[in-house]
C-alpha cells in the first residue's frame, strides 16, 4: 500500500461527530447520568455498607473527588490540545506510544461495556417496586430490560443533543428526590443525635480501604466522559474544563451526603447490619418511614428512571469509543461511521445494542442472578477497569507535556499530574490487593484474580495489535490517537511512535 494513499469512503456517511451541539449544562448531564446519582446512593452506597461494613464511604467519597480533581488538572489541560471521542486512548497514544495506546484502547472497551451491560441486571430490581406499587403486576427482570434496551437503542441513533436533553429532564428530578431523601434522613437522626462518624479518617484507615476507594472511584466514572464529547461541543476547550470540575464537584457533595446521612438516620452502629440486610431498599425504607408513602413511589420511579439514563449515558460513550477506534482504522473502518441524518455513531452504536441484548438473552435462558453476577459484579469490575485507565492516563499527562510543555504552567504540567499519578497508583494497588472484598467474594473465589488478569491480559494484546499495525499498516499505524484529524491528508508511514505534543507539529509532519 502507498504511503500516500487516502482511503476511499462512502458519500453517504461521515468519519466526524457532528459538532457544535453540546453546550456545558448538557456535556454535565450526560456525565452525571453516567455517575447515576440515585443509582448509587440507593444501590451501590448500600452495597458497600452491607458487604464491605467500613463506616468511613463519606470520607472516601471527599478524597476520591479531591483526588480526582488533581488528575483532572492535567487532563483537561491536554485536552486543549486534542478533542478526540477516544478520550483516554488517545491520550495514552500521545503520552506513552500507539501501542500503549491500542492497549488502553481495548481495555476502555471491556471496562465501558461492562459498565453499560451490568445496568440491564439492575433494571429488573429498579422496576419491581414500581410495577408492584403502581399496577399490582410482578413481571421478569428481563423482559423490563428488553424494553430499556429498545428505548436506549432508539436513542443512539438519534441526535446527540436530543439524548442531552432527554437526559437533563431525568437528572434534575433524580437529583432533587435525593436531597429530599438526605434531608429527611438528617432530620430523623437515630438516637436522637446526628453522628458525624462517617467522616471519621479512623473509620476509612481501616481493612478493606483499598476497596471502598474503588468503590468511591466506580460512583465517580463518567467525570472523565465530558471529553468523550469534546468533538460536539459547541467550545471544547471551555465545555470539557468547566464540565470536568463542575461534575466532580457535584457528584462529591451529592455522594458525600447521601452517603453520610443513610449512616445518621439508621445509625453508625447498625447501617452496615441493616445494609446488609435491606440492600437497594434501606433508602426506601427510610423514605417511607420519614416522608410517607408517595415519596417513596417517586423516589422508586426516579431510581428506575435513573438506572435507564445511565444506560443511555453509558450507551452513549462506549459507541463514541468504539467509533474514535474505527475511524483510526484500529478497528474494522465501519465502526468510524456516522449516520447522515444524526451525526451519531451508527455501526457503534449499532454493535453496543447487540452486545446487549445478547447479555440479557444469556442471563435469562441461564437463569443467572441479574443483581449479583451481572451488575454488581460488572459494575465493579468496570470500575476496576476504569481506574486502571485513570491511573494509566495520569503517567502519559506527565510523558507528553515532558516532550513539549510550552505555554503550561509547572502545576498543570509536571506538579499536579504527577501528585494524581502516585495516588493513584497507590489506589490501584489497594484495589488489587481488596479486590475480592470488592466484589464480595472469598479470597480464593476465580473472580478475585480472573478481573484483573483479564484488564493485564486484553491490554498486552491491543499492544501487540498495536505492533502488528506498525508492521502491516503503517498508513493506519500513523493516524493512532490523531483524534478528528487522523481523517485529514495522509501521515507518512516513518512517522515515530509517540504523537507530536501540539496540533501544529501534527500539522507540520502532515
Amino acid at each position: 500500500m502507498s504511503s500516500t494513499a487516502t482511503i476511499e469512503r462512502p458519500s453517504n456517511v461521515s468519519e466526524a461527530l457532528a459538532r457544535g451541539r453540546l453546550g456545558v449544562p448538557a456535556v454535565v448531564f450526560f456525565v452525571l447520568s453516567a455517575a447515576a446519582p440515585l443509582t448509587v446512593v440507593a444501590g451501590v452506597v448500600t452495597t458497600g455498607y452491607g458487604v464491605i461494613g467500613v463506616l468511613g464511604i463519606p470520607l472516601a467519597f471527599l478524597a476520591v473527588a479531591a483526588l480526582l480533581a488533581l488528575f483532572s488538572v492535567g487532563y483537561v489541560t491536554m485536552a486543549r490540545r486534542l478533542a478526540n471521542a477516544g478520550a483516554f486512548y488517545s491520550y495514552i497514544s500521545q503520552g506513552l506510544g500507539r501501542p500503549a495506546g491500542v492497549g488502553a484502547a481495548w481495555v476502555a472497551l471491556i471496562a465501558y461495556n461492562a459498565l453499560q451491560v451490568g445496568l440491564y441486571g439492575a433494571i429488573g430490581a429498579a422496576a419491581e417496586p414500581v410495577l408492584d406499587r403502581l399496577f399490582g403486576v410482578s413481571v421478569q427482570w428481563w423482559l423490563v430490560a428488553l424494553g430499556a434496551w429498545a428505548v436506549v437503542a432508539v436513542l443512539g441513533l438519534l441526535r446527540v443533543d436530543i439524548n442531552g436533553r432527554v437526559l437533563a429532564v431525568l437528572l434534575l428530578a433524580e437529583i432533587a428526590v435525593i436531597l429530599v431523601f438526605d434531608f429527611g434522613q438528617l432530620g430523623n437522626p437515630a438516637g436522637g443525635e446526628v453522628s458525624f462518624a462517617g467522616f471519621a479518617p479512623d473509620n476509612l484507615f481501616v481493612s478493606g480501604i483499598g476497596a471502598v476507594l474503588v468503590l468511591a472511584i466506580l460512583g465517580f466514572v463518567g467525570f472523565e466522559s465530558a471529553v468523550v464529547f469534546s468533538e460536539e461541543s459547541k467550545d471544547p476547550r471551555r465545555t470539557v474544563k468547566v464540565a470536568t470540575y463542575l461534575s466532580i464537584a457535584i457528584i462529591a457533595g451529592l455522594y458525600a451526603l447521601s452517603s453520610w446521612s443513610m449512616t445518621v438516620a439508621v445509625g453508625p452502629d447498625q447501617i452496615s447490619e441493616q445494609a446488609g440486610e435491606q440492600s437497594v431498599a434501606l433508602i426506601f425504607n427510610l423514605a417511607g418511614e420519614h416522608l410517607g408513602d408517595t415519596v417513596v413511589t417517586i423516589g422508586q420511579v426516579l431510581f428506575l428512571t435513573s438506572v435507564v439514563a445511565a444506560m443511555i449515558s453509558f450507551h452513549n460513550t462506549t459507541a463514541r469509543y468504539a467509533f474514535a477506534l474505527g475511524r483510526e482504522r484500529v478497528l474494522p473502518a465501519a465502526f468510524g461511521r456516522t449516520s447522515p441524518r444524526s451525526g451519531a455513531p451508527r455501526t457503534a452504536s449499532l454493535a453496543q445494542s447487540v452486545l446487549g441484548l445478547i447479555v440479557i438473552v444469556l442471563y435469562a435462558v441461564n437463569g443467572w442472578d441479574p443483581i449479583v453476577q451481572l451488575f454488581y459484579w460488572c459494575g465493579t469490575s468496570g470500575g476496576f477497569g476504569v481506574l486502571l485507565l485513570i491511573a494509566t492516563t495520569s503517567i502519559a499527562v506527565i510523558a507528553y507535556f515532558a516532550r513539549d510543555g510550552r505555554g503550561e504552567t509547572l502545576w498543570r504540567r509536571a506538579v499536579a499530574p504527577g501528585l494524581a499519578a502516585v495516588a493513584l497508583l497507590g489506589v490501584f494497588t489497594l484495589a488489587v490487593l481488596n479486590f475480592a472484598d470488592l466484589l464480595g467474594v472469598p479470597a480464593d473465589h476465580t473472580l478475585r484474580w480472573a478481573v484483573p488478569a483479564g484488564y493485564l491480559v486484553a491490554a498486552l494484546l491491543g499492544a501487540v495489535w498495536g505492533l502488528v499495525l506498525r508492521s502491516n499498516r503503517p498508513d493506519t499505524y500513523a493516524r493512532i490517537g490523531l483524534g478528528a484529524e487522523s481523517a485529514a491528508a495522509p501521515v507518512l508511514p516513518e512517522t515515530p511512535d509517540l504523537l507530536p505534543a501540539a496540533p501544529e507539529q501534527a500539522e507540520a509532519r502532515r
